[in-house]
């Protein structure tokens, strides 16, 4: 593989992020990566990534749906290899979770 075709893993997480944010929660109109269900994204050196999220409740009803929806949009990346996304409710999500610019397009600030 040549230097130019080599993502450093900072341009592949900015890359990854770009794509979770054009993934909105059904119930809430605001991408659920400004609203902190995204815990930590992962890529190892094969450029598999693991993307450990949560929802904002264990009944969402997207919880079924939600997760390969992420998978399959980040696997949609050319430099990715494969991407797992594991749902954890540790610690619970709460509103503390969202950013400044969720909380104002909910009207929370």
């Amino acid at each position: 593989m040549s230097e130019e075709t080599t993502l450093d893993t900072a341009e592949l997480g900015e890359k990854i992020v770009l794509v979770l944010k054009t993934i909105f929660d059904p119930e809430i109109p605001v991408d659920i990566y400004e609203l902190g269900l995204i815990y930590d994204v992962l890529v190892n050196e094969d450029n598999e990534v693991k993307i450990l999220m949560t929802l904002t409740s264990p009944n969402c009803p997207v919880a079924e749906s939600l997760p390969a929806e992420v998978e399959e949009k980040v696997k949609s990346i050319d430099e990715i290899k494969d991407a797992e996304v594991e749902i954890t409710f540790d610690p619970p999500w709460t509103q503390d979770l969202m950013s400044e610019e969720a909380k104002l397009e909910l009207g929370l600030l």
